[in-house]
């Protein structure tokens, strides 16, 4: 993967609303080879166990520097609260993965092969470095690191293309909300 640059175009405090913008953005991409990552901080083995069913295969690692890791062959409930990722799951895991996130915070990043032409603002269409949709659930920011009681939308371009996000936005309804930000890996 390569870095995207990340704009939010919605905040919301209704989860469903926050999903029917990701779907309207999909809607108008090319879908072609269309993976979700995850990625949630876990504070209980309560959240823990069911998230480790779904993704058996993931990768963890302890908060704060502390040592423990998927890497390691640790056991991740001694090692509590963890930031655990799942990357390349078909879009089917997307509803199973917010029914067992609890409140924790989380992103789901649909990744994908593109973004349409954007003529009105000078772009052809986009490739797949730079085309994701990120919902941040219960946080305002890409790395979890400003938990909250809303969930964000964010649209992702390539830093020379930073003028399609508002034309995506526009496209399905929406506008910009927030500053254009490096995404993490």
């Amino acid at each position: 993967m390569s870095n995207s640059y990340a704009q939010p175009v919605l905040r919301t405090g209704d989860l469903s609303e926050g999903l029917r913008s990701v779907e309207r953005l999909l809607g108008i991409a090319d879908l072609r080879d269309l993976e979700v990552d995850f990625e949630v901080l876990v504070f209980s083995a309560h959240v823990l166990t069911p998230l480790l069913k779904l993704f058996p295969d993931a990768e963890w690692w302890a908060e704060g520097g502390r040592g423990g890791s998927s890497a390691k062959g640790d056991d991740p409930s001694t090692h509590l609260p963890v930031r655990l990722r799942s990357w390349a799951a078909p879009p089917e895991a997307v509803g199973p993965f917010l029914g067992t996130r609890g409140d924790s915070p989380a992103t789901v990043r649909w990744d994908f092969m593109g973004w349409p032409a954007a003529p009105e603002v000078g772009l052809g269409c986009g490739g797949a470095r730079g085309a994701f949709v990120t919902l941040c659930v219960n946080a305002r920011d890409l790395e979890l690191d400003e938990p909250a009681p809303d969930h964000t939308v964010f649209v992702h371009v390539k830093q020379v293309e930073a003028e399609r996000a508002p034309w995506l936005a526009a496209q399905v309804g929406l506008r910009v909300i927030g500053d254009l930000v490096m995404a993490p890996d």
